[in-house]
């Protein structure tokens, strides 16, 4: 496994690579999600590469990004036992030079959600992500569904400035008790921990609710507040139920949507999303 951290080092690789080439865009701290990540982009290409950088223009809160946890050695020894060709971990520098001023803006989904819970933060995704396309040029990129919106967005970004990269959304993986695996989640109390599960007992009824025959949306979105009340722990931040292609809020579900949520345990925020009607957003 070789580790490259300049533009110009990931470009020349890529230009030589066997491909297909399979990318594998992280913050690092690895968990078992990104290991499937990265297990289906190997039984997909021929190469892959692991990106580990922690983007500061996604970070709306300066604490958030100071407390974000890192240990680059353990990654990097996760990713030498997965057999991964590249590990590409950049300086902020080779990212975003002196005076960068360039940023891809993907509209109004990119201020719903998220967008609007945490202003700029998709400027920042959608920013870094066309970088790291333009330099590795991969053929599959792969991404998590845990990040609902965030898949939506990238699919969005690929085909409205046309790149030739496949966006490949990777089901969520769950921890044994159903809580969705995140870096976050490291930055849990054992209390905190434990109350954290009724993220996936809020979407898991609401998506009860649906299979019963309940359509309208308020009813939805009220079972999974009234779920994530009954945990003192728990601040329920916004639920939402979306068109899984426009990120439109639905006032009833026949079909595929996307129940999201982000939920306060003190100063750590986790999201989760679960499909209704459908098992993933490809």
């Amino acid at each position: 496994m070789r580790i490259i951290e300049t533009v110009s080092s990931i470009r020349q690789v890529s230009q030589h690579i066997t491909r297909p080439l399979g990318l594998v865009p992280t913050m690092g701290y690895l968990h078992d999600g990104h290991v499937s990540l990265v297990n289906r982009a190997k039984s997909d290409n021929d190469s892959v590469v692991v990106s580990i950088f922690i983007n500061p223009k996604q970070f709306d809160l300066t604490e958030d990004l100071t407390g974000y946890p890192r240990n680059l050695q353990r990654d990097i020894k996760i990713l030498e036992d997965l057999d991964v060709n590249f590990v590409f971990v950049p300086e902020v520098s080779e990212i975003y030079p002196e005076n960068y001023a360039t940023y891809v803006d993907v509209g109004e989904m990119s201020r719903k959600l998220e967008g609007s819970s945490r202003p700029g933060h998709f400027l920042g995704v959608t920013t870094v992500v066309t970088k790291l396309f333009n330099v590795i040029r991969p053929d599959r990129a792969y991404f998590g569904q845990k990040d609902g919106q965030q898949a939506v967005i990238v699919k969005r970004l690929v085909r409205d400035l046309n790149f030739e990269t496949e966006i490949v959304i990777v089901p969520t993986v769950r921890e044994y008790d159903g809580l969705a695996m995140s870096s976050r989640n490291s930055r849990l109390t054992e209390q905190q921990r434990e109350a954290a599960t009724v993220i996936n007992r809020a979407l898991s009824e609401a998506i009860y609710m649906w299979e019963s025959g309940v359509t309208d949306s308020v009813t939805l979105r009220r079972t999974v507040e009234k779920v994530v009340s009954t945990e003192p722990l728990a601040k329920l931040d916004y639920v939402s139920i979306s068109d899984v292609d426009t990120l439109d809020e639905l006032n009833n579900v026949y079909s595929e949507a996307m129940i999201s949520v982000a939920v306060w345990f003190d100063n750590v925020r986790l999201i989760d999303n679960k499909v209704i009607g459908g098992n993933r957003l490809e």
